[in-house]
């Protein structure tokens, strides 16, 4: 009774929101008293988490930059001011406040709001993002077109301590010194990105923030400095400057050209406020302000979390848990990190590499069984590649573990660093095909074509657990070059599972199923590349009803294409169809090009089917792939 009472409570809590009631866009609390900003602000926290509590989602982020959201819209002019969250997983809060909060129980639903920023959604955001390390770049772009076009507007980046280790990011910073452009960064600072911030920038940000005399050292010279009037203010700043330099904090970021202020408390309205305006009205260059958040702040079941509940199902605002379906089944990036650690067991020549996914991957467990031979270079995909082809060189076998829509941002790494130079580098794609709730950014739809189309690399799909056990194997063997293999999101299908992973002879595929007996209606052939499979075995049944004799087979590689298999079928039956959970341009147009060179394009009918050439939105991943054309229903009027 206590419980319920409790939860009673903190619904009525969450609808009672007077002052929020009151902002459908930002101007609505530009009026507010800063007193009404931070109430205002514990109101949008409340509403956050009754929001993600119903739709599941990435809830820690958010939770972290509330205060920094509201200060930020009460204090800038937008969407005149431009204002770009990097990734966007923080941005719930920014929507509920920019005309969204009717909608926000939609997110990540079908026809809802995007999980992410999203120019199509919102005038309020300017630039769409789901990868990281973009919005400086994006913000000094807007910058430079601001000011050939003679307008005033603010420029203001978003980025957290984990999306800055990016190259990309330095890279804008760099430029945007050199360039002298008028924009604002703020490092949001929560010492906390999806996998814990590695490398020397996160060290370097910790030791800035705890750093007892820089602390005094700036508190003394700003109790000072308030004692002064206006014209010995200024020379005190620059004392202040001075001194910093000399103790050798800030330096870094204004060597790139940046005026450094910070760190400041991302919770605390009375100190967010008045920085935030003092640099709105500042006509000074590029400016980093080095805010400190924390991730699920305000929400003890995410504070307490491990991850901060990062990204979450649907859950129970009293008690943080979560409802997430119970299976027996294991989920495919399971299946892949437990193969990886048994083949590591038998040959000390492995080792794992991700890119600030190692819970993502399931390196995670890689890492618990061999600490040192795991390693998570942070959001560095062009970094991680290339570290990769080192360690080949010197005849390691690294398992570059990044899920494929990641895997894009590497790709001159994968043709310089790998192919040209053949080397062994295994490419293990999570997140293959389309991934539901993440929408078009996260879908793993283009690395069949992209891979494919390089010399000396090959390419598998895994079309159950069991046989994504059996790539692993044969990828730990396989010294002859690069080689990928592709999986899905998600829990396996429930076949049996081998003791160990079988070594498949590269470049041959298998039949899967044939109709036994004498059929009286056309012969057809599915020859599928990936999970698909279980559709075509539904759509097996289908046609085999309506007396049509089917043989099922299994590509396994796209990449060398198994050409004797592809002959036969094509040989053999009135009719063949390509299935694969990829753009086009992939499995199918290998086949297409495959039957050209060997005159068989006339031996029977050929169809290809693959996902749609379009951009598909967050949804079920069943109605995504119904509305791809990918289920078994499709492959059978594909055929009639």
């Amino acid at each position: 009774m206590q419980n319920t009472n409790e939860k009673q409570a903190v619904q009525g809590q969450l609808t009672t929101t007077s002052l929020l009631d009151q902002v459908n866009l930002p101007a609505d609390m530009r009026g507010f008293s800063d007193e009404q900003l931070k109430a205002l602000a514990d109101e949008l926290r409340q509403a956050t988490i009754a929001a993600v509590s119903e739709t599941g989602g990435h809830l820690g982020a958010g939770l972290g930059v509330v205060e920094l959201t509201v200060a930020l819209h009460a204090v800038f002019n937008t969407p005149d001011d431009r204002l770009i969250w990097d990734v966007g997983h923080q941005c719930y809060p920014h929507k509920i406040l920019t005309g969204r909060k009717d909608r926000i129980t939609t997110l990540r639903q079908g026809g809802g709001l995007s999980g992410f920023t999203k120019r199509a959604e919102s005038e309020y955001d300017p630039f769409g993002a789901a990868h990281s390390s973009t919005s400086i770049s994006a913000g000094l772009g807007m910058a430079v077109a601001r000011d050939l076009a003679d307008k005033d507007n603010n420029v203001i980046a978003v980025i957290g301590d984990g999306s800055i280790t990016a190259g990309m990011a330095y890279e804008a910073m760099n430029n945007a010194g050199a360039m002298d452009s008028r924009m604002l960064v703020i490092l949001n600072d929560n010492d906390m990105s999806i996998s814990p911030p590695v490398g020397a920038m996160s060290k370097y940000l910790s030791r800035l923030v705890s750093s007892k005399p820089y602390i005094s050292t700036r508190e003394a010279a700003k109790r000072a400095v308030d004692m002064l009037p206006p014209p010995f203010k200024r020379v005190a700043a620059r004392a202040e400057e001075t001194a910093r330099h000399a103790m050798g904090f800030g330096t870094f970021f204004e060597q790139l050209g940046f005026y450094y202020i910070g760190p400041i408390d991302g919770h605390n309205m009375d100190a967010l406020l008045p920085v935030l305006r003092n640099i709105r009205d500042n006509d000074k260059g590029p400016i980093l302000l080095h805010v400190v958040t924390k991730k699920g702040k305000g929400y003890a079941p995410a504070e307490s979390s491990a991850d901060k509940m990062h990204g979450v199902a649907k859950f129970d605002v009293v008690t943080g848990d979560q409802f997430k379906p119970k299976s027996n089944v294991p989920s495919y990036t399971k299946v892949f990190a437990q193969s990886l650690i048994e083949q590591a067991q038998q040959d000390d020549k492995i080792v794992g590499i991700t890119a600030a996914m190692d819970s993502g991957t399931g390196l995670d467990l890689f890492a618990h069984e061999f600490p040192d031979r795991m390693f998570d270079v942070g959001i560095a995909e062009q970094h991680a590649v290339t570290f990769a082809a080192g360690m080949a060189t010197e005849g390691y076998k690294p398992f570059c573990a990044i899920y494929s829509t990641f895997l894009q941002r590497a790709y001159d790494q994968i043709v310089h660093d790998v192919c040209i130079q053949n080397l062994p580098v295994r490419f293990a794609m999570d997140r293959a095909g389309l991934v539901g709730a993440d929408g078009c950014t996260h879908a793993g739809a283009f690395d069949i074509a992209y891979l494919s189309c390089l010399p000396n690399m090959v390419v598998m799909a895994a079309s159950d657990e069991a046989e994504l056990k059996h790539m692993v194997a044969t990828a730990a063997t396989y010294n002859d070059g690069p080689i990928a293999f592709r999986y899905p999101r998600g829990n396996g299908v429930g076949v049996d599972m081998p003791e160990r992973g079988e070594v498949l002879p590269i470049g041959k595929g298998r039949i899967v199923y044939q109709t036994e007996g004498i059929a009286t209606g056309d012969k057809i052939a599915l020859f599928c590349f990936g999970t698909r499979l279980q559709e075509c075995k539904k759509a097996a049944a289908m046609l085999e009803d309506k007396g049509h004799s089917v043989t099922i087979a299994d590509a396994r590689f796209a990449k060398p294409l198994d050409i004797t298999l592809t002959k036969q079928l094509a040989n053999d039956h009135d009719m063949m169809i390509t299935i694969e959970e990829g753009s086009r341009g992939g499995f199918g147009s290998i086949v297409l090009e495959t039957l050209a060179n060997e005159d068989l394009l006339g031996a029977c009918r050929i169809k290809t089917m693959h996902l749609p050439d379009t951009f598909q939105d967050q949804d079920n991943p069943d109605k995504q792939y119904g509305e791809a054309g990918l289920l078994a229903e499709d492959i059978y009027q594909h055929i009639k």
